[in-house]
């Protein structure tokens, strides 16, 4: 009953914050989030996706409003890793939550997944909002750090916003399902963007493959 309520308590919150703010709830949310500062991101999408459905706001407008806020926001913590790199995030870090505990288990999911980490690290809460510093602290060329940055922050907002779109008044409810099967819906987006990378690489990858042989 209490998550009952403290959910509708947060969506009132979001919806006030719409009321007063419009579009820039999206941008400056977002932007801040993933300098790792508290914002239900993925909520307020979702949240916005509803508006649109209802007529209170254009979904295209939050796309592009929500895209340009995750994009600066991830954008800014690669630049912050990259200059000021692990001593700084060391130093400073505990002030926008990045405790050891979340650089330590980054630094193991990027030796896993490597690249594709950022692209699906957008529906792993905790892990997308260090993923920006630690491609910067390696010093991941920045090229291939927006390839994988931005069309991950694509599908990511794509997917929450148009969920609230296209379920209207449902949106709650299947939002629910999916933090029950997040783990499957994160399988399909490594799935994804798998694909893509490969389809993107055909050439290179069956040159490579040729050397082999």
């Amino acid at each position: 009953m209490n998550g009952i309520v403290g959910g509708e308590a947060r969506l009132e919150h979001i919806d006030k914050l719409f009321d007063a703010y419009g579009y820039y709830v999206l941008f400056f949310g977002l932007m801040l989030e993933f300098i790792a500062l508290p914002f239900p991101g993925e909520t307020t999408m979702a949240y916005a996706g509803y508006l649109s459905y209802a007529g209170r706001l254009n979904w295209v407008v939050c796309m592009l409003f929500a895209m340009l806020g995750t994009t600066v926001g991830m954008t800014i913590t690669y630049m912050i890793g990259f200059f000021l790199g692990m001593p700084f995030i060391e130093r400073y870090g505990r002030w926008v939550l990045l405790t050891p505990a979340k650089v330590e288990k980054t630094r193991e999911r990027f030796g896993k997944y490597g690249n594709a980490l950022l692209f699906t690290a957008y529906f792993i809460p905790g892990v997308r909002h260090i993923t920006g510093y630690f491609a910067g602290i390696i010093r991941l060329p920045f090229r291939t750090f927006a390839l994988y940055a931005y069309s991950g922050a694509a599908f990511w907002v794509v997917f929450f916003i148009g969920l609230g779109k296209l379920f209207g008044a449902h949106w709650e409810e299947l939002f629910a399902k999916f933090e029950r099967y997040a783990p499957y819906v994160i399988g399909a987006a490594v799935l994804f963007a798998a694909s893509y990378i490969a389809f993107y690489y055909r050439d290179k990858l069956a040159a490579w493959l040729g050397k082999r042989k």
